[in-house]
């Protein structure tokens, strides 16, 4: 994490502990991630049914993260790079939590799925989870190394996480021609994968949280070209 220079220790202090509040919460959501897409893989509800467990603790930290924020700015009034640092780690707790959202969705379509055959199409699901999951880590080490460079490349992958997704999605759909009695399931892998584009989405909003916040510019609307 980048020193601070701040001799207001109180305030270096709460901005730590919202800094540290933030990368908490990031954990457990990638923790639960994780355990949605193991309880997918080995057919096991009990890691699904944990994933789904633990979002309440993911949502009683975004909205902790709210009340310190909130604090911070009303008792100190920070300025310059120190109020983007602070309404930047609001704004990721609030997309980590939207991330930990479609986890649930992840979880509980998996449980369906568990109800059933494996089909071989599970495993074209590889390469998205697997990117999905690096841009959110990479999005949340940008956070912590204040690390501009690395936040633009999550915006570059979250392009290819967007095609991997709607190549996915048209070869299910022909699949779902050719094998009508497998529709339901196939429903359920599209549904996950496009859940897992909406988490490499969040992970991209992170990466241009954690831009505003080094240098002030606003990357929103630039298109997911930017480098």
């Amino acid at each position: 994490m980048t020193p601070r220079s701040h001799i207001l220790t109180p305030f270096t202090d709460r901005l730590d502990h919202l800094r540290q509040t933030v990368l908490e919460m990031a954990e457990l959501t990638k923790r639960n991630l994780k355990n949605s897409i193991r309880g997918l893989y080995e057919h096991d509800d009990d890691y699904c049914n944990n994933a789904i467990a633990d979002d309440e603790e993911i949502d009683l930290l975004e909205m902790q993260i709210d009340r310190e924020g909130l604090h911070i700015m009303s008792r100190f009034q920070p300025v310059a790079s120190d109020l983007r640092d602070v309404i930047s780690s609001m704004k990721i707790g609030a997309n980590i939590e939207r991330i930990a959202d479609q986890t649930v969705s992840i979880a509980r379509r998996a449980r369906k799925m568990n109800a059933h055959p494996e089909v071989k199409e599970l495993h074209e699901l590889d390469k998205i989870i697997a990117l999905a999951i690096k841009m959110f880590d990479d999005a949340i080490q940008a956070y912590l190394n204040h690390d501009e460079k690395a936040a633009l490349e999550v915006k570059i992958q979250d392009k290819e996480l967007d095609l991997l997704n709607k190549n996915f999605n048209k070869h299910l759909i022909l699949r779902m021609q050719d094998d009508s009695e497998q529709i339901p399931t196939y429903l359920n892998l599209i549904l996950i994968s496009r859940c897992l584009e909406r988490i490499g989405d969040h992970s991209a909003n992170i990466a241009e949280d954690v831009v505003f916040a080094v240098s002030a510019e606003d990357i929103r609307h630039l298109g997911k070209t930017a480098s």
